[in-house]
């Protein structure tokens, strides 16, 4: 076989990382143990939450050493197998290493069913950021019709799907992202509104789309916009924080406006979620997700950088905003 390319984790970044922060190394291709299998890699996954684990620092997602493979969400290909659940030519998808090959315990491994769709799809609306806009939306903020609905990072991966999930339930829906593009693709997919932050005033903006006041937030960016939104909150609103882009670059923990006097007047509710609080559930989210994009009533985008050696500038560019929707590296071979 090939050698195989990996990406290591090279340094700790200061601030925003950058290319040097990461090591492109050749191996050989890994032979599977027992019950292992060996799996091709077609689509890689990069993803906010891997900004954390660069840091040596406590987190809901353990860290990396410095010299450690990076590891992603990846959907391959089996190439050879020693578990009886699979064999070679199955897609699957899995929590593996930034490389083209990679060896998995069967058991960690979840097979892709292609008549869902693109497999590309088993790790953006039928993968991880999928079920963690069902489950935060569904279970979390629990909208009802005619709520007013305000979703951040909502071009990204997982808001655009929750924001698709809030109007199915019959809410009002806003947006806010970074684009023109982002916002009118927003408004083409069923949210009633969509705010550019780059060139509206959010706090005006906002104010203008939700004169009623907001009844729930899907917080995916925290920061100056989350400050916007939280002035807004009705009584008994409720916030489901799902992620905090805006300070994952933060050298230091950033002190804004003391907002918590606001939960006193709306008795809000905030809470914080992880996808992985749902394991158990995944089928039930991907039964429906997999429904309402086969009827068209959840739409998805993903913005493809072509060539694994590319993976690291693909991560970069979800702190400058460059992708609509998932964020994918499509792996030369595949």
């Amino acid at each position: 076989m090939a050698t195989n390319r990996q990406w290591l984790l090279s340094s700790r970044p200061t601030g925003e990382p950058t290319v040097d922060d990461f090591e492109s190394i050749e191996a050989d291709v890994p032979t599977p143990g027992p019950r292992e299998v060996l799996v091709e890699t077609e689509y890689l996954s990069v993803d906010p939450y891997m900004r954390g684990r660069m840091r040596d620092a406590e987190s809901y997602a353990e860290p990396w050493d410095v010299g450690d493979p990076m590891r992603a969400a990846v959907v391959g290909s089996v190439v050879e197998s020693n578990h009886p659940s699979f064999e070679a030519g199955d897609s699957v998808v899995g929590d593996l290493l930034w490389a083209e090959y990679a060896v998995a315990d069967g058991a960690d491994l979840r097979r892709v069913d292609p008549d869902r769709g693109p497999v590309s799809t088993a790790v953006g609306v039928l993968g991880m950021p999928g079920v963690t806009a069902y489950f935060g939306m569904t279970d979390v903020v629990e909208p009802t019709a005619g709520d007013t609905v305000v979703v951040s990072g909502a071009a990204g991966a997982v808001g655009s799907v929750a924001g698709q999930i809030a109007a199915l339930s019959g809410c009002r829906v806003v947006g806010i992202a970074g684009t023109d593009e982002k916002t009118a693709w927003l408004e083409s997919i069923g949210f009633d509104a969509a705010v550019n932050y780059e060139t509206e005033d959010v706090p005006s903006a906002l104010g203008d789309h939700c004169p009623d006041g907001v009844d729930a937030y899907f917080d995916n960016v925290g920061g100056p916009i989350t400050d916007a939104v939280w002035s807004l909150l009705n009584v008994r609103a409720t916030v489901a924080v799902c992620g905090q882009i805006s300070t994952y670059n933060a050298t230091e923990t950033p002190t804004g406006p003391r907002k918590l006097m606001r939960l006193i007047q709306s008795r809000a509710r905030v809470e914080g979620f992880l996808v992985r609080d749902y394991e158990g559930r995944w089928d039930e989210a991907l039964d429906r997700l997999s429904a309402w994009v086969d009827r068209g009533d959840v739409a998805y985008r993903e913005t493809v950088v072509e060539g694994f050696e590319r993976a690291p500038e693909a991560f970069l560019g979800l702190f400058e905003g460059a992708n609509v929707g998932k964020q994918l590296v499509r792996v030369g071979g595949s």
